[in-house]
């Protein structure tokens, strides 16, 4: 390794320097002079594996977050000794992916045996037109107790949040449509909504999909900022974590 060391020394100099084009130096043919470029590049790629080895990855840094959930909807036992809150924006191409490929497995493996207590809270984003509209969409229905039904339907259709839709998902759910139509002209939850975005970036979470898991407090969940649509394997260990 100190060999290395010394020739790299070497490696700092400009090639110019060392071996000026056109002619080599006395005593060496340009043969020789390619053999020793050939052997310093050789040097070099070594010496920047080793380097490369020697410096181990960096663990992400664990972001610590404390959420409220009162007032927010939720599924599981309520005395669930783990939370895991999601913020979340139906327009979302990555929230699509964790509702259809890991949330069916956390609910069935967690939520369902009464490990975890799921919270859904809003994080609509600019970049998203129909983002807005489908966040009140979804509070709407919950005046009806069908929260959680339009949830999953504009989860799996981000493409699909118009209006038009919104009414027909309404009515799929058999919802009092003039209730549903006032409480989405009104507004109604507009500020509420607002609030859980201020939330959202007060504690971090400034992508879609976004979660704080940990355990459960008497107001929310203290634990750990997590952004983006891990696959289920990545939640499985988190959680598992938790319950030890």
């Amino acid at each position: 390794m100190k060999n290395l060391l010394r020739y790299a020394k070497w490696m700092a100099l400009p090639l110019a320097l060392l071996l000026p084009l056109g002619a080599a130096e006395p005593g060496i043919t340009r043969k020789q002079a390619d053999d020793i470029l050939n052997e310093l590049r050789q040097i070099r790629q070594l010496l920047e594996k080793q380097q490369s080895a020697a410096t181990p990855p960096q663990a992400e840094p664990v972001i610590k977050a404390m959420v409220s959930v009162e007032g927010a909807p939720s599924i599981g036992a309520q005395g669930a000794p783990i939370t895991m809150v999601e913020f979340t924006d139906f327009q979302c191409p990555f929230c699509q992916r964790f509702h259809m490929s890991t949330y069916p497995e956390i609910k069935k493996n967690f939520i369902d045996t009464g490990k975890v207590r799921f919270v859904s809270r809003d994080l609509p984003l600019d970049i998203h037109p129909n983002a807005m509209q489908a966040a009140q969409a979804g509070r709407c229905a919950g005046e009806q107790n069908q929260f959680w039904p339009m949830r999953d339907k504009m989860g799996a259709n981000p493409e699909q949040l118009d209006m038009t839709h919104l009414l027909a998902y309404a009515q799929e759910f058999k919802l009092n449509m003039d209730t549903f139509r006032t409480c989405m002209e009104s507004g109604k939850y507009k500020a509420a909504i607002q609030k859980d975005v201020e939330v959202a970036m007060a504690i971090g979470a400034n992508g879609t999909p976004s979660f704080v898991l940990g355990k459960s407090t008497k107001d929310g969940v203290d634990g750990e900022l997590v952004i983006g649509a891990l696959p289920y394997q990545a939640f499985d260990q988190k959680l598992k974590e938790l319950a030890q």
